[in-house]
């Protein structure tokens, strides 16, 4: 992980999107693509000053980002779908698959694939993942503590957050309640499914308030699998805020999927979000997955394809970010820990526009406030100096074809990966 170091002093030049610089600079208004063109000042690895530059100014100017934020992983099972392979591509497959490759999972297994992963998003321009654990059975410990030992060895590179998960049931017992102990005495968040499909039946509905209460008796957050199915509609995250609002409960909550709401027509689905908004429910949307595996019929494209409805959440206010989910595993065969890969696959599959605020927060500034990060994402005078500096000079070029990259990690350029071939665009920033 050698890199670089320019000297302190002005970044050369780059146009960024408006919305993740900072709204009190004096800056010229964003062109039609939300953009503006700026050079920034750094020293000692922080922001010293944003410039705007002159209008007109000729050559095209790469397109840049701070580092992105990876809201729902799971690296326990990461690239182990070759070894596991689910060939029909369902959700029966994945499930089994998974079950072979628990079976067989080791320290040594996790801590490869852990390390591989992080060092990926290092070198890809993520700064932060939320990584579910499967948590019940021989393999849960040993999961742990290696996960554990990557985050403090990946500390102030990638931030690792982890998050247990269980059968929601599993909470109320005694072993789960001091499992849960231990969770939240080492920063982890707990977690778990409903689903899929979620039924609602009196016993969940006292299991999921168990979870919610020990929660906030522990102080710690909760990060669910929600209505995961192509059927449901939208009954788990339905309790889950209904439970929240009706109790009064003080929970830091992700409903992580919540993909069958796409089923509700527009009436019952704004009631839906509105509730989800009065809870303060956050949601992650996982398209790579979800499109993958929910509603699959063998012998005909489904015209449904459930996934959250991510622009009626954000007009009722609620927190959305967009999370890669499954990487080369049984669930899902693609992902490689990119979040621009993602980024360009989730903008046309999620109907979302970059050049507009709430196109572009969910692998951003919205990530990272449902994480809890420090940082918003947003460069401003004393921000850190990390940047994702692309191959491309507009977001048409981004959509067009995979752009290279260069990543600043405080004020230090990495160095590319030997297979890489240069960018015209990229030759000002030296690795």
């Amino acid at each position: 992980m050698s890199a670089a170091s320019p000297p302190a002093g002005l970044l050369p030049p780059m146009r960024f999107p408006r919305a993740l610089l900072d709204p009190l600079a004096r800056l010229p208004a964003a062109d039609d693509q939300g953009l503006v063109a700026v050079q920034l000042e750094q020293a000692d690895g922080r922001i010293r000053a944003i410039h705007a530059l002159a209008a007109g100014s000729g050559a095209p100017l790469p397109l840049a980002l701070t580092p992105l934020v990876e809201p729902h992983a799971h690296l326990d099972k990461a690239f182990s779908g070759e070894a596991f392979p689910n060939p029909d591509g369902t959700m029966a497959g994945a499930m089994a698959a998974n079950g072979r490759e628990a079976a067989e999972r080791r320290a040594d297994g996790v801590r490869r694939r852990g390390e591989q992963a992080l060092a990926r998003a290092w070198r890809y321009g993520l700064r932060a993942i939320r990584s579910h654990i499967d948590s019940l059975g021989p393999w849960a410990t040993p999961s742990w503590e290696v996960l554990l030992e990557l985050r403090r060895h990946w500390r102030g590179r990638v931030e690792l957050q982890l998050v247990a998960m269980v059968p929601v049931g599993y909470w109320s017992t005694p072993e789960g309640e001091a499992f849960a102990a231990w969770v939240a005495a080492r920063g982890g968040l707990l977690g778990g499914v409903l689903g899929a499909p979620f039924r609602s039946t009196p016993a969940d509905r006292a299991a999921l308030l168990a979870l919610l209460r020990l929660a906030e008796r522990l102080g710690c957050g909760v990060d669910l699998h929600v209505d995961e199915c192509a059927e449901g509609h939208g009954r788990g995250v339905a309790l889950v805020s209904d439970l929240l609002r009706r109790h009064r409960l003080a929970v830091p909550l992700t409903c992580s999927h919540a993909s069958s709401m796409a089923l509700l027509a527009d009436r019952p689905c704004r009631r839906l979000v509105e509730a989800m908004a009065d809870a303060a429910v956050g949601v992650v949307a996982l398209p790579t997955t979800n499109l993958w595996l929910l509603g699959k019929h063998q012998r005909r494209t489904p015209s449904l394809r459930p996934q959250a409805p991510i622009r009626q959440l954000q007009e009722a206010g609620v927190t959305v970010a967009v999370g890669g989910d499954n990487v080369q595993d049984p669930w899902f065969p693609g992902g490689d820990f990119d979040p621009i890969a993602l980024l360009r696959f989730s903008l046309a599959a999620s109907h979302l526009v970059p050049w507009r605020r709430l196109g572009l927060s969910p692998f951003s500034t919205a990530a990272a406030q449902l994480l809890g990060l420090d940082w918003d994402g947003v460069l401003r005078e004393g921000s850190p100096a990390d940047l994702l500096v692309l191959g491309a000079s507009s977001w048409g070029e981004l959509l067009a074809r995979p752009p290279r990259r260069r990543v600043l990690r405080a004020g230090r350029w990495l160095e590319p990966p030997p297979c890489e071939e240069p960018s015209p665009l990229l030759t000002a920033c030296h690795g």
